[in-house]
């Protein structure tokens, strides 16, 4: 028997700039953050839906991971950290990521590079570890308008709007963008990701529409230990999501991870303790928002403040409570059905979390050491320690942010909405996951009933 042997590459060192600690942390951190879709928010949106609608939630969830991933390899990742289309600065040249040069070669972002140390791992494990921020934010919009989107318009509205509204987000505040040239900042996404989300949320459900009525009046849990069990694989993969954004295993990493669980603990105790006094009582529903509202906000800022930041940015999660208490109730906010509120618990928290970026980043939060004259330490000082400047470049990028999601969301559906329709049939609707997803026969088995209605 003859055994082909591919030819043997010539023996290479491992190239000078990868750094084994860097690269692992890197990996660890990308993979805690993809828990927090697959399986942690298909969890917790499967958790917290109607039972008819668990199955379809989680599968939103799972496309939406595998769509972006496509997508970002194909060009969205240069769209987002490449080098810049023109001269406006709003977006990169679209292109693959992946070549043997591409992949095995030093991670750098081209606009950015210059303020920062350079990047001690390879380009496949950045391309990586921005999908999985790519992949969540759509992912987040799915929790406006479960119950009622038509399966075939959100497979269409995924790619498109990562690639049409995310990546610009992306790209003006994270590669090196307009918005970067301006002074914002956002440490790991409160506005690139949960800002955006929460915006185009509450677009989409506008544009989509509400519910069934039946929905709208019952839409109970219909597993609240399998919410909470997503809930916790979200808070704790979030040390990934804060932990990993100052792409190296660093101190300000770490204190990232602390600060992070900090404002989580704080927010959770505060929405708690106001639901007691307002409510009467402690919703399970509501810990969880508040928990996720104490993660939003302080992901804006997480390694820009110290430990008594990290706790007024947790109580400042007050105001995303406040909006989904009160403000949910007028007539403007009320005709909008946005199933799982996103537009407070991420929008709003998102927003509350870039102004305390503003207000209270300490300048002893020192992000990157500096090596040289060129790239001194890099660090950012709040209105609370004499810089104002930065808390109003803050609400203008916030501004920027929320425009760009109500534009390119709404002319996304209603361009999807001229190939197919946005809602399902009322039939649909009526059945739910039976309806839209059937139930695919196993060869030798026996098929079970399934429905006739296509999605």
């Amino acid at each position: 028997m003859h055994v082909l042997l591919a030819a043997a590459a010539p023996y290479a060192a491992a190239p000078a700039f990868v750094n084994s600690g860097d690269t692992a942390w890197q990996l660890t951190s990308a993979t805690l953050v993809g828990i927090m879709s697959i399986p942690a928010v298909a969890m917790l949106y499967a958790g917290l839906v109607k039972k008819k609608w668990a199955l379809n939630s989680a599968v939103m969830v799972f496309y939406a991971f595998a769509a972006v991933l496509v997508t970002w390899v194909l060009f969205g990742y240069n769209l987002s950290f490449g080098q810049p289309w023109n001269a406006w600065q709003f977006i990169g040249i679209p292109g693959p990521a992946l070549s043997p040069a591409a992949e095995l070669g030093q991670a750098t972002i081209p606009l950015a590079a210059p303020s920062m140390p350079a990047l001690r791992f390879s380009g496949a494990t950045m391309v990586y570890f921005q999908f999985v921020f790519a992949a969540i934010a759509p992912i987040l919009v799915a929790g406006s308008v479960l119950g009622r989107m038509n399966f075939k318009a959100w497979m269409l509205f995924v790619p498109l709007w990562s690639t049409l509204v995310y990546s610009i987000g992306c790209f003006s505040l994270w590669g090196g963008g307009w918005l970067t040239s301006l002074g914002a900042i956002d440490y790991s996404g409160g506005y690139v990701i949960h800002l955006a989300a929460g915006v185009s949320g509450f677009v989409a459900a506008a544009v989509v529409g509400p519910r069934l009525a039946s929905d709208k009046r019952d839409f109970s849990p219909n597993n609240m230990i399998m919410a909470l069990a997503g809930a916790g694989l979200l808070w704790l993969g979030w040390n990934g999501f804060n932990g990993g954004d100052p792409f190296a295993a660093s101190a300000d990493a770490s204190a990232a991870v602390l600060n992070t669980n900090i404002s989580t603990a704080v927010a959770l105790l505060v929405w708690m303790i106001a639901d007691y006094i307002v409510l009467k009582h402690i919703s399970a529903v509501s810990m969880i928002n508040g928990m996720i509202a104490g993660l939003v906000a302080i992901t804006p800022c997480a390694g820009w403040v110290s430990g008594y930041g990290a706790i007024l940015v947790g109580m400042a999660t007050i105001v995303p409570w406040l909006s989904i208490t009160f403000l949910s109730r007028w007539s403007v906010l009320k005709k909008v059905d946005d199933t799982f509120s996103v537009l407070h618990t991420h929008g709003v928290a998102g927003l509350v979390g870039g102004l305390m970026a503003g207000l209270v980043a300490d300048p002893q939060m020192v992000e990157w050491l500096g090596t040289n004259a060129k790239t001194p330490a890099i660090a950012y000082t709040g209105a609370l320690f004499g810089n104002t400047h930065l808390l109003l470049v803050q609400l203008a990028a916030a501004a920027f942010i929320v425009a760009l999601n109500v534009v390119g969301t709404f002319a996304i559906l209603k361009a999807i909405s001229l190939v197919v329709p946005l809602r399902s049939s009322e039939d649909v609707m009526q059945t739910g996951d039976l309806a839209i997803h059937g139930m695919d026969p196993i060869p030798g088995v026996a098929s079970p009933i399934r429905a006739d209605t296509a999605a």
